[in-house]
């Protein structure tokens, strides 16, 4: 008896069976990372942390789904005491829908942007820990901790993706047929800065032409910067203003 409920709980995956589980995660790891890279080269707002967390979650899922409920049963195949006639994936698949409207909620718009994606990501990610831990798949759940730890480790400590970048909302009011379009693209070259939004309105009734636009840059454009910009044209600009994205309500 003593051996059956050792061989049950404490090995009921080989060491071959847990590296093959662990190549998995690693593999969904590069593929969302990949992925993810592609979406913030182009600055959206699912990056290459979010396309991670949501690929190697969805594989820990379907590691539990497939082989979490290998120990309910003994090695000769025999159904354990308490579990027969039990739907065990119930509870399970509760979870993976229960946790994706507690996810919703860290979800919100701010300014032009949404933010939250990854915390969100991040709440799924830990259920599917907690699911797996349940399922006493300790090895995966070891290492899919390591694969967070190094993700985060990397990720705050080298800048290289829109997930650390800045944005900006500029407004200009300018007086029309000055040749400003020309004049903003050089300073937005100068500030290295992309435009993802803009929008150009032409007043005819007082002769203005007002700038509406998003950039985005390694960090946010400090509004002294934009005064000094806006003050080089002399009474060119009638106003400006500027806003971080992340702190428009």
């Amino acid at each position: 008896m003593e051996n059956t409920l050792s061989y049950i709980y404490n090995a009921h995956f080989s060491g071959i069976q847990n590296l093959d589980f662990c190549l998995r995660l690693l593999i969904a790891f590069l593929i969302g990372g990949i992925i993810g890279y592609e979406r913030s080269h182009r600055f959206k707002e699912a990056g290459i942390r979010t396309h991670i967390l949501v690929c190697v979650t969805a594989t820990l899922l379907m590691l539990v789904s497939k082989y979490g409920f290998a120990d309910l049963m003994n090695e000769e195949g025999i159904v354990l005491l308490g579990t027969r006639g039990a739907d065990s994936a119930r509870i399970a698949a509760q979870v993976v829908s229960g946790i994706s409207f507690l996810c919703a909620g860290v979800i919100f718009k701010v300014g032009s942007n949404i933010r939250g994606l990854t915390t969100a990501a991040g709440i799924w990610m830990t259920a599917g820990i907690g699911l797996a831990i349940g399922a006493g798949m300790y090895i995966p759940v070891l290492f899919c901790t390591l694969l967070l730890l190094i993700l985060q480790y990397v990720m705050y400590r080298i800048p290289f993706t829109s997930e650390t970048h800045g944005g900006n909302h500029l407004h200009f009011i300018v007086k029309s047929n000055h040749g400003f379009d020309k004049i903003l693209h050089k300073q937005l070259d100068l500030w290295n800065a992309q435009v993802t939004n803009s929008r150009v309105t032409r007043n005819i009734s007082n002769g203005t032409t007002d700038y509406d636009l998003i950039i985005r840059r390694y960090k946010d454009l400090e509004y002294s910067e934009v005064r000094r910009f806006a003050e080089e044209q002399g009474d060119i600009v009638i106003s400006v203003s500027t806003s971080s994205l992340y702190m428009q309500g």
